[in-house]
């Protein structure tokens, strides 16, 4: 099938790949010509595992192109819409000014019988006031959100645990559906649930689960902020509490919060949207799950502050990493730069180290002291924090050769990812998040 992705940034790139790889004609657009090069050339213009092989491999085989001429999307039988849904820059709504721009663009190039399959996360209500635009031209209008994880985004492309598809209820709107089934369908006959929706479930599908899983994550940091006043030991508690089939173990590892470019401005956008709607206090429980979040950064500045005795002023500090997550390098509200900004500003001397993030990091906080090789960042350290979770840093690094290096031993863990029995057992301070 003739497939054309509108935005080629992290969600359309990968989208675009993902399809060719799946045997369909696929053009990506985007206004970014630079982008549009690198792509061109089987270059990601960001880090993602696996990526640039399935980039080359669409390339060389001659189903996937990219170009900056929307008019290349002619003829096209189904088109993706993959712009970015930032947040408004006042306020805390989402702003859909690509979105709209998007369809704006598209619609001349429209035919009688296409569809426009939109995956952008978007406030629900969006498809219906957007879908006369598309309608006019005679083509029909779905909501296919996706639920990519930074890192594991061509796996979740290419194998997702379910499909949505919102359409409306109308014949073209079922026809529309099994166009999208088409698409899929080698996916959805590996045994990918395929649930077909109105628009609205659709659009809430995606905001609903990042708000789950924002809650779950400041749930766990909620009980940690109780662990260290009482003792107990967040990360034996979520053992238990995982055990339980209704509850589970993933995402409840107890650190520094989440971050990216996902939950935290999805999670506002979606009180916004509630409060617009009369439903505020339906979701009023996010706002806290956001305090939580950002408490736990400034836990892991005290925590570091009070190993060092009480102040970190010319202390040399070492920070593990710059990207949000493991296995990006994409540093969007990053709770780890944020750590080493605020330590920055107490005055202490703040080198940070990551294996993918380190040049938007520059970028960003031109202010820090940045080292790319590892081993060369925590010489001379007085404390080493670990704020980002790769395996560099909680496997492959040993206390004993940790401390060949640095010139004090104290480490703190803000993603409770090390075994603090055999750092203490080398003779370091150890500091966990919710941990004695």
């Amino acid at each position: 099938m003739r497939i054309s992705v509108i935005g080629c940034g992290y969600l359309g790139a990968v989208h675009s790949a993902a399809l060719a790889s799946m045997g369909h004609e696929v053009v990506g657009v985007d206004i970014d010509g630079e982008r549009i090069a690198a792509l061109s050339q089987g270059v990601a213009p960001f880090f993602e595992p696996r990526l640039e092989e399935l980039l080359r491999e669409g390339l060389d085989a001659g189903r996937l192109r990219f170009t900056t001429d929307i008019a290349d999307v002619a003829g096209a039988t189904v088109h993706f819409v993959c712009v970015g849904t930032p947040e408004r820059k006042t306020g805390r709504a989402a702003d859909l000014t690509f979105v709209e721009q998007a369809i704006d663009e598209l619609a001349p190039h429209l035919e009688r019988g296409q569809v426009v399959a939109a995956k952008s996360t978007v406030p629900v209500g969006t498809a219906e006031r957007l879908s006369p635009r598309v309608e006019a031209r005679g083509a029909a209008l779905v909501w296919n959100p996706e639920f990519l994880r930074e890192g594991w985004a061509v796996r979740d492309s290419i194998e997702p645990d379910r499909i949505v598809v919102g359409v409306a209820g109308t014949p073209a709107g079922e026809a529309a559906a099994a166009v999208l089934r088409e698409v899929y369908r080698d996916t959805v006959a590996s045994g990918t649930p395929f649930l077909v929706t109105d628009w609205a479930t659709a659009e809430l599908v995606k905001v609903a689960a990042n708000a789950y899983l924002a809650t779950k994550i400041s749930f766990i940091n909620a009980m940690a902020e109780i662990a260290e006043v009482t003792g107990a030991d967040v990360t034996l508690l979520a053992d238990a509490l995982g055990h339980d089939g209704r509850i589970g173990r993933r995402y409840l590892g107890s650190g520094i919060g989440f971050g990216g470019g996902c939950l935290p401005k999805d999670i506002r956008a979606f009180v916004a949207r509630a409060e617009e709607l009369g439903r505020g206090e339906s979701v009023a429980f996010l706002r806290e799950v956001e305090a939580v979040n950002l408490r736990r950064r400034e836990r892991a500045v005290q925590l570091t502050v009070d190993a060092l005795g009480g102040q970190v002023f010319e202390k040399r500090i070492t920070v593990l990493g710059a990207a949000f997550k493991p296995h990006s390098d994409d540093i969007r509200d990053s709770p780890a730069l944020e750590v080493a900004v605020r330590l920055k500003g107490l005055g202490a001397a703040v080198t940070v180290t990551d294996p993918a993030a380190l040049d938007n990091a520059r970028l960003r906080y031109p202010q820090l002291r940045y080292v790319d090789d590892r081993d060369e960042a925590l010489r001379g350290a007085d404390a080493v924090v670990v704020v980002t979770e790769w395996d560099e840093y909680r496997r492959r690094l040993t206390p004993e050769h940790a401390a060949s290096l640095t010139a004090g031993r104290v480490i703190v863990d803000g993603r409770n990812c090390l075994d603090a029995a055999a750092w203490r057992a080398a003779g370091w301070t150890y500091r966990g998040m919710g941990r004695p």
